[in-house]
């Protein structure tokens, strides 16, 4: 039987940063990328909002991940 994870919104942000950081994005250039304001990347990273699927496969998709790859590390 599968292991229950711990998926949150925090653990989302983390994976989020952490992929930004290893592609050596600011999170200005990346907010461009995915086509959303800086400081709602902050928050998304900061775990303090709760992100809809279009938004986050926008931010998978500027992080040259696929949507399940990133939930994936958030897991």
């Amino acid at each position: 039987m599968p292991r229950a994870t711990r998926f949150s919104r925090k653990t989302f942000g983390q994976a989020v940063r952490h992929e930004r950081e290893r592609l050596r994005l600011s999170q200005e250039s990346f907010a461009e990328k995915a086509k959303v304001h800086r400081t709602y990347i902050s928050s998304i990273e900061l775990g303090k909002v709760n992100v809809g699927i279009e938004i986050a496969n926008e931010l998978a998709a500027a992080l040259g991940r696929r949507l399940s790859e990133l939930v994936q590390l958030a897991e």
